[in-house]
Formats: C-alpha cells, sequence, structure tokens
C-alpha cells in the first residue's frame, strides 16, 4: 500500500518508515525538512520524501489538499495535536485514504484512580497538550463510528525514549545531571515517597505498535490503544535501577512535591510537577489482544538507550563510560 507518514523523521518515524519499507509498502516521507533525520537507515533510499511546513499550509487552508494530493491508502499523522487540525485533514482525505493512523498520548488521561488503567479510564486530562489530544481522539474516533466517515486508528504512546534524546528522568524530569548522580553515588532527591509512576516506551516499540495497526486494521478501525512497554515504574525504583547499572545502590532523600519544585531549576521542577501529579501507569492488554503488540523493550531498557547516547555524544559523562551492567533485548 501506498502510505504517507506525516512527521516521518522525528523519534518515531526513525523507526516506522525503515519498518513500512522492508514490509514492501510504497513510502511517502512528509515533514518540514528542516532537522537531520532522527535514524538514519539505508531503507530510507527508498522512500519518497515531501517538504510541507504544516503550520503554514494548514493557515492557508492548503495542508488536507497537499496530503490528498500525495495519493495515500493510508495516513499515518505523527504531529497532530488539536481537533482542528484533525478535522482539516479528515475533511481532505476522507473518501480517498482508506484509513487514518493518528499519533496521540497517554496524557489523555488525569488522575487515576486504578491502575493499570484502560483506554477508557479518567479521561480528565488538564494542560493545554493532554486537553488537545483527547480532543482531537474524540473527533477521530467519532469518524470511525459513522457510515460514511473515515476509518481511524489512535495510538497512546507512553514516554517515548530510545537513542538521540534524554529520558524522562527518575525525578521525572530531562535534567540530565541525574544520570551522573545516580552513575556516581551521590545523593539524589526525589519527590514524596518515591512511589510515583512513569511509564516509558521504546521509540521502535511505538513504531512497532503503528505497523501493527496498518497490519490489523478491520479490528482496529475505531479503537484507541495504549502503547507502553509491559510495566511502568515508581520512580524509586527507577532510581534504584538506574543505579544498579553501575554496580551501586542508590542514595536517595524525600521531600514534599512543592519543596521539591520550589529548589529545582523552574522549568525543570514544573516538568516533575507534570509528570509527577500524573503518576501515569497504563494497561497494554488491549494492544497485546487486538494488535499482537509485544513490546520488546523493558522501560529500563528504553531508558538506558537514550542514556548512553547522551554518554557517546559527551552530554552526560558517567562513572565508567558504559552501561555494560544492562543488557537491550536480542538484535536490539
Amino acid at each position: 500500500m501506498r502510505i504517507v507518514v506525516i512527521g516521518a523523521t522525528g523519534h518515531v518515524g526513525g523507526y516506522l518508515v525503515p519498518r513500512l519499507v522492508e514490509a514492501g509498502h510504497d513510502v511517502v516521507a512528509v515533514s518540514r525538512g528542516t532537522q537531520v533525520r532522527y535514524r538514519q537507515h539505508v531503507a530510507w533510499e527508498k522512500v519518497t520524501s515531501v517538504s510541507i511546513d504544516r503550520d503554514q499550509e494548514e493557515l492557508a487552508g492548503r495542508f488536507g489538499e497537499r496530503i490528498a494530493d500525495l495519493n495515500p491508502d493510508i495516513v499515518v499523522d505523527m504531529v497532530c495535536f488539536t481537533r482542528a487540525s484533525a478535522e482539516h485533514l479528515v475533511e481532505a482525505i476522507r473518501g480517498r485514504a482508506s484509513l487514518l493512523v493518528s499519533c496521540s498520548s497517554i496524557w489523555v488521561h488525569g488522575t487515576l484512580s486504578e491502575v493499570p488503567a484502560d483506554e477508557e479510564a479518567d479521561l480528565e486530562p488538564w494542560g493545554e497538550y493532554g486537553l488537545g489530544k483527547l480532543a482531537m481522539e474524540q473527533f477521530l474516533l467519532d469518524q470511525s463510528a459513522r457510515p460514511n466517515g473515515l476509518p481511524t486508528v489512535v495510538l497512546r504512546p507512553g514516554h517515548i525514549s530510545g537513542p538521540g534524546w534524554p529520558a524522562i528522568n527518575p525525578v521525572g524530569n530531562l535534567d540530565v545531571k541525574v544520570w551522573e548522580r545516580l552513575a556516581t553515588g551521590q545523593p539524589l532527591t526525589l519527590p514524596n515517597l518515591g512511589l510515583e509512576t512513569l511509564h516509558h516506551v521504546h521509540a521502535d516499540d511505538v513504531a512497532q505498535a503503528f505497523e501493527l495497526a496498518i497490519a490489523h486494521h478491520s479490528e482496529a478501525a475505531g479503537e484507541a490503544f495504549h502503547v507502553t512497554s509491559e510495566r511502568a515504574l515508581t520512580l524509586r525504583g527507577f532510581a534504584t535501577g538506574v543505579a544498579g547499572w553501575f554496580g551501586r545502590q542508590a542514595e536517595l532523600d524525600f521531600v514534599p512535591l512543592a519543596e521539591f519544585v520550589r529548589h529545582s531549576d523552574g522549568e525543570q521542577g514544573l516538568i516533575s510537577s507534570d509528570h509527577v501529579t500524573r503518576s501515569h501507569s497504563v494497561s497494554i492488554a488491549k494492544a497485546q489482544r487486538l494488535l499482537r503488540y509485544r513490546p520488546r523493550y523493558t522501560s529500563l531498557q528504553a531508558v538506558a538507550e537514550s542514556v548512553r547516547s547522551l554518554n557517546d555524544s559527551g552530554r552526560v559523562r558517567l562513572a565508567d563510560g558504559s552501561l555494560g551492567g544492562l543488557t537491550a533485548p536480542d538484535g536490539a
């Protein structure tokens, strides 16, 4: 099939595009064309690359038609954030494409009542990002329910991790110094009692889920799916696991979240607050059942690839320059 991937050069696209090419699809990679691909692969030689600035083209009312003019059988949208953006695209491709697979987020959930949460639980997000993603989802899934609507699938990744960019760390933010403290045995302060949770996923496992949603589109259409590792990590369990990579015990202190935020760098403190107060832990049973989704990476394995690449690029300095204490999945 001819598959148009919007946002193809990003974290997940770097894994998804080669997967689709290797599966025999004709792939058109759409991006702004302003950055280097996150992941190089020989499969890109077989891909048609198209540069489109989504923001500018949507303002001009042309983006949807430009995608439709690429004659897709299927559209994969990695970078839709609002209902208005989804409506614009659907209006143009409905009746011309047979399926739209769109990337949402586990941030459509608010504070969870039971964990791991299923896809219907506590859909009361706060913040512009989560509210925008939920409104987008609701519009897209309604399309699948209409007699003449466009079949859609919505995937909700957790905290995407992998080589080439910082992962969310055990204090719930992006401060790379946290990895150094754990690697060198320095004390680390965690918010509250360190029992809140983070739910990571490797970018290639997200790509796997997109590929499976296409392959099993008849079962997947009209559904939303969580896409994460099998299990979430508590903050203290996360910190303990990272310290263990270097043969160390984590030296942990604990303070109330408000105090933690007050004594943190402004931006990083707010990022921690966002993650800790949500404390996501979600179920992937639905994706396992209907999509045959089988994540290859645990949360720690997914994060390890990020930390290893930060070390290799000199952005962090680890105790022994390696992550020899951690094993990746076979073939990774």
